[in-house]
């Protein structure tokens, strides 16, 4: 009957000596949130898409545009940006410090080896056994070195590390995405300020036009001088409109060429709102894969299962610790019997150490690393709920602005049907010249906004794809 105990206390030693036993918190993936659900999804149809739910992301989601300048810029960026290079490399470095910390379950091995010549004053015996004052000695030895995780604090630093390496995988991937999508949002923001730059000189010249005829009438006695000044309040509001918008286009040109990498000097493939097209099938993921698919809710993750292998970390520092070390070489005034069996050395070590009073440092360090656990967590759930936040954001962005996307159509196609009979009705002479170009400003009023309004719904779509992660788990790691 007492046979079982020792067997127990057997088992348990073999347990501790072989693994340790690892204290704090095992990690466990959290669950996707119970009411995890989209707000304001489109109630019909787009024109142009079809909003497919639990559809795949591609990896190169922007293709989807067809543009082939716009999947230019996108490689560019890809292959050239700086702030993309940095989490490259940062990723590299949390890498190699995790393989680091995994040496720590291997014994220390390392050599030591030296040659002494020296002469010992005659009052002095010999150190040696040949009782020589000048004497040559060679000494080698190896020396190991072994720190038992009874308690798993190596174990659980390493888990940290691995986390951590985790948490900057993602965190790269959130680069990548951030990248690609600024890049397209850039692009389609620079074609949108070069239609509305031109559609606004357009209409400024039909204002200078209407202006120069309403003089003439002026001069005729057929028009009031009020409203010569109305015009040109009109005409110098248009030009004023005009600046802000090149000042924006440049700006947008420099912010594409950093994105590339490049100085804002260079060239850059342009693009062309006509050139690009709505991804027909707009993928809507489930909302219970959205937590794995968002690269930012992912580390958010992994910075958690760090936090709590801190908390393992922290309570073995508490425990006594186990160290074994050992070594064995040789010693001799010649080299050749260096391991002669009279010249060997070797010694074996066993220590322990354990804190008996450190005025309270380990125990508040503990509870700092279980405060970080707890902020980990409220910073996951924080990044899980922006994540449902963005996805419904920008549904309600999409539904929107394609509405108003439909009415600024309806109004540019009525604008270009009144241009069109007042152009046939100048050419019959039954409308004057006057009455045509104010037709004239008023289809490129509207084609002004009708430009903003494609824009905005490419930039919405954009959005969406960055909203549900992007295609990260379909790309080839670099």
């Amino acid at each position: 009957m007492r046979l079982i105990p020792a067997l127990r206390a057997v088992a348990l030693l073999g347990c501790l000596l072989a693994e340790g036993c690892a204290v704090g918190p095992t990690f466990q993936r959290p669950k996707s949130p119970a009411d995890a659900a989209y707000a304001n999804l489109p109630n019909a149809q787009l024109d142009a898409q079809k909003v497919v739910p639990g559809a795949d992301i591609p990896a190169e989601w922007w293709t989807l545009f067809h543009s082939p300048a716009l999947d230019t810029l996108v490689r560019r960026a890809i292959a050239a940006n700086p702030d993309l290079a940095a989490a490259r490399a940062a990723l590299r470095q949390a890498q190699e410090l995790a393989k680091a910390d995994r040496g720590a379950f291997l014994p220390n091995v390392g050599l030591e080896a030296s040659t002494t010549r020296a002469r010992n004053p005659g009052v002095l015996a010999s150190p040696l056994e040949s009782n020589s004052n000048l004497y040559t000695l060679t000494t080698a030895q190896l020396n190991v070195g072994y720190t038992l995780d009874l308690f798993g604090g190596i174990r659980r630093q390493a888990e940290s590390s691995a986390a951590l390496a985790e948490a900057q995988r993602f965190q790269t991937e959130a680069a990548y995405l951030t990248l690609t999508s600024n890049v397209v949002v850039a692009a389609i923001t620079e074609a949108s300020l070069r239609d509305q730059i031109a559609a606004t000189q357009k209409s400024i010249a039909a204002q200078a036009r209407i202006l120069d005829i309403m003089r003439g009438r002026l001069r005729l006695g057929d028009l009031a001088r009020a409203d010569i000044a109305a015009q040109q309040t009109l005409l110098a509001q248009t030009e004023q409109s005009l600046p802000p918008l090149q000042k924006q286009l440049a700006q947008q040109r420099d912010l594409i060429a950093a994105l590339a990498g490049q100085m804002p000097v260079s060239e850059q493939p342009r693009v062309d709102l006509a050139s690009l097209s709505l991804p027909q099938n707009l993928p809507l993921s489930l909302p219970a894969r959205l937590v794995d698919q968002r690269p930012d809710v992912r580390a958010a993750e992994a910075n958690l299962h760090a936090a709590s292998a801190q908390v393992g970390v922290a309570i073995a520092a508490r425990l006594p610790a186990i160290t074994l070390s050992g070594s064995g070489g040789g010693a001799a005034t010649n080299f050749a019997t260096l391991l002669a069996p009279e010249n060997v050395l070797w010694s074996v070590v066993g220590g322990l150490t354990a804190p008996l009073f450190d005025g309270g440092t380990l125990r508040h360090r503990q509870r700092a690393a279980e405060a970080a656990y707890d902020q980990a967590k409220a910073q996951y759930r924080g990044a899980v709920l922006a994540a449902f936040q963005n996805v419904s954001d920008t549904l309600a962005a999409i539904d929107n602005d394609t509405n108003g996307l439909r009415a600024a159509e309806r109004a540019e196609r009525a604008a270009a049907d009144s241009l069109a009979i007042a152009q046939g009705q100048s050419r019959l002479g039954a409308v004057a010249p006057l009455q045509v170009l104010n037709a004239e400003q008023a289809y490129w009023q509207t084609s002004l906004t009708l430009q903003q309004a494609r824009a905005a719904l490419y930039a919405d779509n954009a959005a969406l794809f960055q909203a549900l992660g992007g295609g990260w788990w379909h790309r080839v790691a670099d």
